[in-house]
C-alpha cells in the first residue's frame, strides 16, 4: 500500500515569507518609483510567483507594466531576494513537530508551490528543511500552476504516491482549488495569505496551528466516506 502523502504549500502556509516578499517587492517597484507595498496588501499580492506579483503591485498602484519593463523588474526582484534569503522567514510555529509526528507515522511529505524553484529549494534548504521532503515542484516545474491539477498530480507523480493517497494543506485559493481539481482532499490554514476567510474557500478541513495536524487527522480525510461527506457540506 502506498504511503499517504501530505503535500504542502510554502508561502502562507509552511513558511512565514511575508517580510522577505514585501522587502524583496519594495525594492523592485522603487526602480520606477513607486509608493511601498505594505503586509496589509501582500494577501492581494501573492499566489502565482514573483512575475506575477510585480505586476500586481503595478495595478495596485494604478501603473501600467508592458511585459518588455517586467523582465528586469522580475530579474531585480529574483537577485535581492535570493541576496537577503533566507532573511526573517521562519518556519510557523508548530510545523517541525507535526512533520515529526506524520513522518513517525509512516508518511511522506512533499511541496508544491507556485513560487519559482530557484526561490523555493534553495528557501527550503537554507532553513535545513530539504531532507524532510520527498520531493519541491514549483511554478516552473511542469507547463502548468496551481490552481491547475496538473500540478499537484505532477507533485504526486513526481513523489512516487498516488493521487487517492494524498492530502493538499494551503492557505490560498489556488492551493484548495488545486486540491479540489485534482480529487484531493484539503486544508486551509487560517494564518496565511489569502484575501479572504479561509473558511470561505470551502476546503475540506480549516487548521489554526500545525498543533492539529495528526496522522488521525490525514487518514480520516482519506477516508472516501469522510471525505464525500465534508465536501458536500456547505461552508
Amino acid at each position: 500500500m502506498t504511503a499517504p502523502l501530505v503535500i504542502f504549500d510554502l508561502d502562507g502556509t509552511l513558511i512565514d515569507t511575508a517580510p522577505d516578499l514585501v522587502a524583496s517587492l519594495n525594492h523592485t517597484i522603487a526602480a520606477a518609483d513607486l509608493e511601498p507595498v505594505t503586509y496589509a496588501d501582500l494577501t492581494h499580492l501573492v499566489g502565482q510567483g514573483a512575475r506575477v506579483m510585480i505586476r500586481r503591485a503595478f495595478e495596485l498602484r494604478g501603473q501600467p507594466l508592458s511585459d518588455e519593463a517586467a523582465e528586469p523588474l522580475l530579474q531585480r526582484f529574483l537577485a535581492h531576494y535570493k541576496a537577503e534569503m533566507p532573511g526573517a522567514s521562519r518556519p510557523y510555529p508548530g510545523l517541525i513537530e507535526a512533520m515529526e509526528r506524520l513522518e513517525e507515522a509512516g508518511m511522506r511529505l512533499a511541496v508544491c508551490t507556485n513560487k519559482l524553484e530557484e526561490l523555493a529549494i534553495p528557501l527550503i534548504g537554507k532553513l535545513g528543511l530539504s531532507d524532510r521532503f520527498v520531493t519541491v515542484t514549483g511554478g516552473d516545474t511542469f507547463p502548468v500552476r496551481k490552481p491547475d491539477a496538473g500540478h499537484l498530480l505532477g507533485t504526486i507523480e513526481k513523489a512516487g504516491a498516488r493521487p487517492e493517497a494524498a492530502v493538499m494543506i494551503g492557505d490560498s485559493i489556488n492551493d484548495i482549488l488545486a486540491a479540489r481539481n485534482a480529487g484531493i482532499p484539503s486544508i486551509a490554514v487560517t494564518f496565511g495569505y489569502s484575501d479572504v476567510p479561509v473558511e470561505d474557500l470551502q476546503p475540506d478541513h480549516v487548521m489554526t496551528h500545525f498543533s492539529e495536524l495528526t496522522d488521525e487527522l490525514v487518514r480520516r480525510l482519506l477516508s472516501r466516506d469522510t471525505h464525500t461527506s465534508m465536501r458536500s457540506v456547505p461552508a
